[in-house]
C-alpha cells in the first residue's frame, strides 16, 4: 500500500509477476502521476478483473500475469485437454508413440507412469522415486487390506490438480457447464470454484484411476519433454577448408 501525492493510491504486488515485470513498471513512475484518475477508475470498478501494478502490468482473476494480454485485463481463457480422459490411445487424428507406451504402463504398472508424470512436471529427474515409490506401497496396501486400490489415487490426484494449474487447463466442472451448461453456480466464485474442481481431481482419480493417469501422462508427454534430455543449445564452430592458390599462366 503506498500513498501519491493526490490522494491515496493503492497497489498490490503480484508474486507471479517476474522481477523484470516490476523493473519495467518502475520506469514508467515518471508518468504515474499523470495516470493515476484513470487507474483510480479502473480499480474502483469492482467488474473490472484487473489490478494494477506501476504502469500497465498487473494479472487477471484468474491468478495469472497479464503481459501480454489484452489492455482491458479480460481472464485468459482456459484450454481443453489434449485427448479426452476415455481416449486411452490419444486422440483419433493425431498419433503418437508415446500414447502407447502410457497405455501400457496405466493398465500394467501405474506406480511407474506416476513418477514418470511427476519426473517430467517438476522437470526433475531425482523425483522419480520419491512418487513411484511411495504410490507403490499403498498400490499394494489397498488391495491387500481393503479389497480394491482405495488408497492410491488419494496420494496421486493432487498432481492432476497441478496439471491444470500449470497449463491453465479446464476442469470437470467447467467442461460440465460448457457442453450441458450445469454447474454454473459453481463457478461464479474463484475459490468456490477452486474447490469444486478439486473436488472433482479426487473424484476423477477415485473412480476412473487408471484413465486418469493415462490422460495426465499425454498431457505432459505434449507439452514438456523428459528432463533428461538437454535441450539447450550446441554451437558447432567448423574450420574453413583448405584452400590452394593457383598459379595464373
Amino acid at each position: 500500500m503506498a500513498s501519491g501525492d493526490g490522494g491515496d493510491h493503492h497497489e498490490e504486488s503480484s508474486p507471479l509477476l517476474s522481477e523484470q515485470v516490476e523493473e519495467d513498471g518502475c520506469k514508467f513512475s515518471s508518468n504515474e502521476n499523470s495516470n493515476e484518475p484513470k487507474d483510480a477508475e479502473i480499480a474502483a470498478s469492482p467488474d473490472s478483473a484487473y489490478v494494477s501494478v506501476g504502469a500497465g502490468y498487473g494479472w487477471t482473476a484468474d491468478g495469472l500475469p497479464l503481459v501480454h494480454g489484452s489492455m482491458f485485463g479480460e481472464p485468459i481463457a482456459r484450454e481443453q485437454w489434449d485427448s479426452s480422459l476415455m481416449a486411452c490411445l490419444g486422440r483419433n487424428d493425431e498419433f503418437c508413440s508415446s500414447d502407447l507406451e502410457v497405455c501400457l504402463l496405466g493398465s500394467v504398472a501405474p506406480c511407474v507412469l506416476y513418477g514418470s508424470n511427476a519426473e517430467r512436471l517438476l522437470s526433475s529427474s531425482e523425483t522419480f522415486a520419491y512418487h513411484c515409490l511411495p504410490y507403490c506401497g499403498l498400490y499394494l496396501i489397498g488391495p491387500s487390506f481393503f479389497g480394491w486400490n482405495c488408497l492410491a489415487p488419494w496420494f496421486s490426484y493432487p498432481s492432476r490438480t497441478a496439471i491444470r494449474r500449470k497449463f491453465n487447463l479446464e476442469g470437470s466442472c467447467e467442461a460440465l457447464n460448457r457442453s450441458c451448461g450445469c454447474c454454473g453456480s459453481c463457478l461464479e466464485d474463484e475459490m468456490q470454484r477452486e474447490l469444486c474442481e478439486s473436488a472433482s481431481d479426487a473424484a476423477t482419480h477415485v473412480f476412473c484411476h487408471p484413465c486418469a493417469l493415462c490422460q495426465e501422462g499425454r498431457e505432459i508427454r505434449r507439452r514438456m519433454p523428459h528432463p533428461g534430455f538437454n535441450t539447450q543449445p550446441v554451437l558447432v564452430m567448423i574450420p574453413p577448408g583448405e584452400q590452394t592458390m593457383g598459379r595464373v599462366v
